[in-house]
């Protein structure tokens, strides 16, 4: 339960005790009696080991990343400096930017879904749609702010830095259906960058070094990974911001993850 409270305690949310989450209240069946709540699903606290490091550009204010046709893909954030960029983690190291948002957009999340590659922006309400080269095709327009994007390779969700998860219409944005998310039937708020994996949308909780892994059709946090021991893994410098980044490579098995301002890039294993 530790990572549980240190995760609500982030959030600002209290956390019930252990006994009440499970014992629940009092039952009873007479007539008349109001149905008693369902019990909140109690997730799984994952473990992790890291089995390879990589290196990653300490300059990159990493936003999203996705694992496609053998390289890595991410989204940069900040005014000025937003980019759609690849590295070739498993090769040369090398690093090439696709394109550059304008200074006045801030650049968000990333997803790949069929010949797509979606990123979003902040505020400023457009999301950019590359080819899989990485030149832009068009822009869409949506409402409200852009945080995380994924996709199970037709469906698109995004996140807007609160508990609400968006499943998207591809073409145009328009929201389709939401489902809130709750860690112990409790609305969880800042969901961030979001990934694909096992049929569950894992999902950075910004300000955290925690994980959660996302029922996409109920929105319940189904597990939990806590990483904050990768932070003595890095060198840390005034730029040094928070964990956010997972990637996917499904022909490996690989989950990597990353942060804001990070050097590194771990590949981890989870266990229970």
């Amino acid at each position: 339960m530790r990572y549980i409270s240190i995760l609500l305690s982030a959030l600002g949310l209290a956390l019930a005790a252990c006994g009440g989450a499970r014992g629940g209240k009092p039952s009873s069946e007479a007539a008349g009696s109001p149905a008693a709540e369902p019990e909140p699903v109690q997730p799984v606290l994952y473990r992790h080991r890291v089995v390879a490091e990589y290196p990653h550009p300490a300059d990159n204010y990493t936003q999203g990343l996705v694992y496609f046709d053998g390289l890595l893909w991410e989204g940069t954030g900040q005014w000025g400096a937003s980019r759609l960029m690849t590295i070739d983690i498993d090769g040369s190291g090398r690093t090439e930017t696709l394109a550059s948002l304008p200074p006045s957009e801030f650049g968000e999340g990333i997803a790949i879904a069929a010949d797509t590659i979606y990123q979003l922006t902040w505020t400023t309400g457009i999301a950019h749609l590359y080819d899989l080269r990485g030149r832009l095709q068009r822009s869409v327009e949506y409402s409200g702010e852009g945080w995380g994007i994924t996709s199970d390779g037709e469906r698109l969700f995004t996140s807007d830095g609160t508990s609400t998860l968006l499943q998207v219409d591809p073409v145009t944005f328009r929201p389709l259906r939401g489902v809130t998310v709750t860690l112990q039937g409790r609305p969880l708020e800042n969901i961030n960058e979001l990934e694909w994996i096992g049929g569950r949308i894992w999902a950075n909780v910004y300000l955290t070094t925690s994980i959660v892994m996302i029922n996409p059709e109920t929105g319940v946090v189904e597990g939990v990974l806590e990483l904050d021991d990768l932070l003595g893994r890095i060198d840390i410098d005034s730029r040094t911001d928070v964990l956010n980044g997972i990637a996917y490579d499904a022909a490996r098995d690989r989950i990597l993850v990353t942060g804001k301002n990070w050097n590194k890039i771990f590949e981890i294993e989870i266990f229970e």
